[in-house]
Formats: C-alpha cells, sequence, structure tokens
C-alpha cells in the first residue's frame, strides 16, 4: 500500500476508535454548544464593537467565537491529551515497532482532527443559524474561511503533538494543556468579546500567539469583518515551528 493508502486506513481505524468511546465524543462536540447557550444566555441581550466601525449582535459574535474554541479544542486540546494518553499506555511504543510508519500514524490522527474540527464548525454554524440567526459564509467569503480553517486546524493539530513534549505523564497532561491554552483564549476575546476598546497590552500580547489570529480569522468568516492574509500566516507559522518541535522532541516511549 502506498502512504495515501495506508494513511486512509489508519484515518478510518481513528475515526472508529473516536466513536467507540461515546462519552469523549460528546463531549468534543457538546461543549463549543453548551458554551455557546450558556455565553448567549448571560451575555447576548446586547452588541459588540468588535472595530469602530462594526457592531454584531453578542449572540451573532459567539457563534463565530464557539466555531473557534470547538476547532482548537478538537485539534489541539484532544490530540495533546490523547497521545499523551497513549504513550503511557505503551500504545505509541508497540505501534512504532509495527511495519506502520510513525508519520503515518500521527499524520493520520491529524488528518481525524481536521475531520472532526470541520464537522464542529459545521454543527456550529448551523445551531447558530437556527438559534441565533447567525450569518454563514458564502461566496469568496467562504474560500478564504476554509482556508483558514484547515490551515488552524493543522497547525493547531502540529501544535498539541509539540506540547507532548513537556508533558511528563498523562496524569498532567489535562492540566498542562488547558494552562497554555486557557488564558489564551480569554486574551484573543473567544471568551469574552474584548471589543475595540480592548487594552492596549492585551491586544499586544495577545497578538504574538495563533489563538489571536486564527479567532480574527473566524471572525472574518462569521461576522464579516475584514480578511487578513497575515492572519494566516502567523497561524502558519506557529503550525511549522509547532511541526518542526514534535519532529524534533516528539517521544514514543512512556516517560515513566
Amino acid at each position: 500500500m502506498n502512504g495515501a493508502a495506508l494513511t486512509l486506513s489508519q484515518v478510518r481505524y481513528t475515526n472508529k476508535a473516536f466513536w467507540r468511546n461515546p462519552a469523549s465524543a460528546f463531549f468534543t462536540f457538546a461543549f463549543p454548544l453548551m458554551f455557546l447557550v450558556i455565553f448567549t444566555a448571560l451575555l447576548g441581550h446586547g452588541t459588540v464593537h468588535i472595530s469602530p466601525t462594526k457592531v454584531v449582535n453578542t449572540s451573532t459574535y459567539y457563534v463565530a467565537a464557539m466555531a473557534t474554541f470547538g476547532v482548537i479544542t478538537a485539534c489541539y486540546n484532544n490530540i495533546a491529551i490523547t497521545v499523551s494518553f497513549q504513550r503511557d499506555q505503551g500504545i505509541l511504543k508497540r505501534t512504532n515497532g509495527t511495519p506502520l510508519p510513525g508519520s503515518i500514524f500521527l499524520g493520520a490522527r491529524m488528518v481525524h482532527a481536521l475531520l472532526v474540527a470541520i464537522l464542529l464548525v459545521v454543527i456550529t454554524a448551523g445551531f447558530g443559524r437556527a438559534a441565533y440567526s447567525a450569518s454563514i459564509p458564502t461566496g469568496l467569503t467562504l474560500a478564504r474561511f476554509l482556508v483558514v480553517l484547515v490551515v488552524g486546524a493543522a497547525a493547531f493539530c502540529a501544535l498539541g503533538m509539540a506540547i507532548t513534549a513537556v508533558i511528563p505523564n498523562a496524569d498532567a497532561s489535562p492540566a498542562i494543556v488547558n494552562a497554555s491554552i486557557l488564558p489564551l483564549l480569554f486574551l484573543s476575546g473567544v471568551f469574552i468579546p474584548l471589543g475595540s476598546n480592548a487594552p492596549a497590552w492585551i491586544v499586544w500580547i495577545a497578538r504574538i500567539f495563533p489563538v489571536w489570529h486564527f479567532a480574527q480569522g473566524m471572525q472574518a468568516g462569521f461576522l464579516g469583518t475584514a480578511f487578513s492574509w497575515t492572519d494566516v500566516l502567523v497561524v502558519a507559522a506557529w503550525g511549522l515551528a509547532g511541526l518542526l518541535l514534535a519532529v524534533r522532541f516528539f517521544s514514543w516511549e512512556p516517560r515513566t
């Protein structure tokens, strides 16, 4: 079998394993929708000034925000935590000893995470459209949105692989992963809208990291804000850095 066929076969296996853990699969899809309902119930009765001239309903804002959150959860959190547990259980070590190339095994996991992320965005957008009359990207906006989605999902998959290098054991993985991503979600306006009057120092710090730029790209698709290829390039650069770190420091052996 060639590399593409092997990857496709491994993606099917990964997909079966994913759905055979219904609790994990359920909360992967439920968390973004649950947070969307909670945030809109608490804060969705006003408007958000996302630029000096652009105002949107808070409920519409959170559709884009929770789509962003869903992609990051599926591609960064889930990969980092799952791979850490598989490493500690010896699954990665045994897999690395089989004829299946390691790059195929990990690549298939990233492709599956990308597919889950796309499905999450579709579900979130559909729910937002039905419940909050949120707009759906079309035409050129949709094309740009898909580029942001694919580049962002791939980048956060690579970063999820990279962060496993600093996770000492599986028990520590949820704490380390959440500690590395939750502050950035707040700083980037995913959970709480920053508006156009956000403190300059918050924006300055947020712009360093990929979450801000990914969120801006997702907002451009959902909210009609200005699209910038710079955001895509920054996210891609972070993804490339994560890939290089993962190649250099990824471990197939249990740490303990």
